[in-house]
């Protein structure tokens, strides 16, 4: 069986954001279209979709990196601010958005905050539900990979 390790991440989050627009208990808040991902960027996303693709990244990172917080998830989507002359520095992305999302991940059953199942480290932690949903997306874009990616034939 193939699991989210075996294919690659564009491919994964892409049919996963997809799988997550039905989802009743994920959607934008209203600010979500006026909002900054971080404030190293200057605009708003262009993508219509963007929170489901947040989501989705959001629910692959807590697969591979769990237990993770909102804060750790924040410092993953930042970049590099420009401060004019000076050099760049490493900022953080928006710790509303991480939480928002980790939230309705939670409320949707796909993530669980890792004190409930105790765990050493806090955070929050996938689901056999979550688990089981990337496992069969990544099932589903296999064959995609394959022909992106002509060497994963041999895994």
């Amino acid at each position: 069986m193939t699991t989210y390790h075996d294919v690659p991440a564009d491919l994964l989050i892409e049919e996963l954001s997809q799988r997550l627009e039905g989802n009743d208990a994920i959607n934008a808040p209203d600010w979500a279209e006026f909002v900054k991902t971080g404030t190293h960027r200057e605009r708003t996303p262009d993508q219509e979709n963007w929170w489901f693709i947040r989501s989705a990244a959001v629910l692959r990172k807590v697969a591979l990196k769990g237990p993770i917080g909102a804060n750790h998830m924040a410092q993953h989507f930042g970049g590099p601010k420009d401060r004019g002359v000076k050099p760049n520095r490493a900022v953080a992305g928006s710790r509303k958005i991480a939480r928002t999302v980790l939230q309705q991940l939670t409320s949707a059953g796909l993530i669980v905050n890792s004190t409930n199942i105790r765990e050493v480290n806090l955070g929050k932690v996938i689901t056999p539900a979550g688990q089981s949903l990337l496992d069969d997306v990544a099932h589903s874009v296999r064959g995609a990979a394959e022909e992106k990616y002509p060497g994963l034939a041999r895994y």
